[in-house]
């Protein structure tokens, strides 16, 4: 009898456990029900992956209503697939978040982080189960809202203004997908996804079916920091507490690309995003920008986060590559880059919160000297790093395996060049870490380093550990990446 009612809990759960953890008189208890929350919603993502693995699909009408008229939950291969990303990463996160604040936010503040944390990962569950346009919307929403909360908690003062620009972006970002949606909803008179997809596939040239395709591109290229409108990704992720930088620099843009893959692909669909409007050809030179200067950036900067963070926007160009490559090949690649990105940057956010919670800050200066006083974190720093650049028996050389696949497939031998430049910058930035961490001795005057507890270091190692054993063993991922991908391409390449 449960099982029929696991789409609506996935997101019901986390939604109403969040008032609950601030109502809690106690921090810690407040943290381990939110860690429990946590792992009941990854349970309930692993089960909804095991039914839907062979391509069928579930769906949950709230109140009876059928769809379209209610709002329909609806979930298939590739959101199941998105789901366990966010809910596994959360249920990571959680548990390591109860060391880490101690020492990066006031004890005043701690339940008010788990319940701001809750409130995201709710939002971010529901943009991705939801059936209903503006269901998406509004779920948008109060995974934003409680993201900008989240970073202006982090104890640099920098962090209010880092808060405070995304939610400037952030806003700009919300207002042009509402404008698109309610577009939509003016041409055809549904908000239902699946119910958008069969009236605008009759709707013949329209300059209003444009207008909204134009806003929505625009919007989520805002949420997902898509070239050039990252510019609050990088401040974001080095200021905000290092639980918050690993929890929504591993989820929060790869649902924002989820959100994205579904407009273009399910609801205004193939034929119209790159037959009519032709959108690859403009995803595709962002992408290889973002590719190369973001890469170049990272080399140039003094903290560890910042350097990171502008990885991310190098990242996030892969995952667009892969959409504007339009085949099967690329789009597994994608959506292989979003499960396998947010191993990386969870476990090398996670890595760099261990360090903080040691040293108290993740500049390149004050990581001097850590391979010898911070044995086990930096290795796991290694490792992570080792994925990032994209070596072989890890996660990170799968997508860019099959991104080039891709892009030798469509004769585009350039990008992979561009690919393979990008890796050897990666290995440039991620150089001048290492040779600090074990080349030099650590600062005069500074005081002794003990390595972190194990209350931040298994976590750490579950996801670095994790990008081993996927790079190892893929056909998981593999799998449900390429079912999904044929699946939005209609099954024609």
């Amino acid at each position: 009898m449960i099982m029929e009612h696991l789409p609506a809990l996935q997101v019901v759960i986390p939604l109403l456990a969040a008032p609950i953890c601030f109502l809690i008189p106690s921090n810690r208890l407040s943290g381990l029900f939110a860690t429990l929350v946590s792992w009941i919603a990854f349970i309930i993502a692993i089960q909804l992956v095991m039914t839907t693995r062979d391509g069928s699909e579930l769906h949950y009408s709230f109140g009876g209503w059928a769809p379209p008229w209610g709002i329909d939950y609806s979930v298939d291969t590739l959101n199941s697939y998105v789901l366990l990303i966010v809910s596994g990463i959360a249920a990571v996160v959680f548990p390591y978040s109860m060391t880490s604040i101690k020492r990066e936010i006031p004890a005043s503040h701690h339940r008010l982080f788990f319940t701001s944390m809750m409130l995201c990962m709710a939002g971010l569950l529901g943009m991705t189960i939801t059936g209903d346009a503006f269901n998406l919307f509004v779920l948008l929403e109060i995974s934003s809202l409680s993201s900008y909360t989240l970073i202006s908690l982090g104890r640099d003062r920098r962090a209010l203004t880092a808060s405070f620009q995304y939610l400037i972006m952030g806003t700009i970002g919300a207002t042009f997908i509402l404008i698109g949606v309610g577009l939509l909803y003016a041409l055809t008179g549904t908000l239902n996804m699946a119910d958008l997809a069969v009236r605008i596939s009759s709707i013949g040239e329209s300059r209003t079916l444009q207008a909204a395709f134009t806003f929505l591109l625009v919007g989520f290229g805002l949420k997902l920091a898509m070239f050039p409108l990252h510019l609050w990704l990088p401040n974001a992720y080095a200021y905000a507490p290092s639980a918050v930088s690993a929890f929504i620099g591993s989820t929060a843009t790869k649902v924002a690309v989820y959100a994205l893959l579904r407009f273009l692909f399910t609801i205004f669909g193939v034929e119209f995003s790159f037959e009519a409007m032709q959108v690859h050809w403009l995803l595709m030179p962002l992408a290889v920008i973002a590719i190369m200067f973001a890469s170049l950036v990272a080399v140039f900067q003094d903290g560890v986060k910042k350097v990171l963070a502008y990885s991310s926007v190098a990242q996030i160009g892969y995952m667009l590559l892969g959409i504007s490559l339009f085949n099967i090949t690329g789009l597994t690649a994608t959506l292989l880059h979003l499960f396998n990105h947010a191993l990386i940057k969870g476990g090398l956010f996670l890595t760099l919160g261990a360090i903080a919670y040691s040293v108290g800050s993740t500049s390149i200066e004050n990581v001097k000297g850590l391979g010898k006083a911070m044995p086990y974190t930096m290795a796991a720093f290694v490792v992570g790093s080792l994925s990032l650049i994209g070596v072989p028996l890890t996660v990170g050389f799968i997508s860019k395996w099959y991104l080039i696949l891709a892009s030798l497939e469509k004769g585009y031998w350039p990008l992979t060049i561009i690919i393979l430049i990008s890796s050897l910058i990666a290995v440039i930035y991620i150089w001048r870490i290492v040779e600090s961490a074990y080349f030099h001795p650590r600062p005069e005057g500074s005081k002794a380093v003990q390595e972190a507890p194990l209350g931040l270091l298994i976590p750490v190692w579950v996801l670095i550990g994790s990008n081993v054993y996927f790079g190892v063993q893929s056909k998981l991922s593999i799998e449900l990446a390429t079912i999904a991908a044929t699946s939005l391409m209609g099954g024609a390449n």
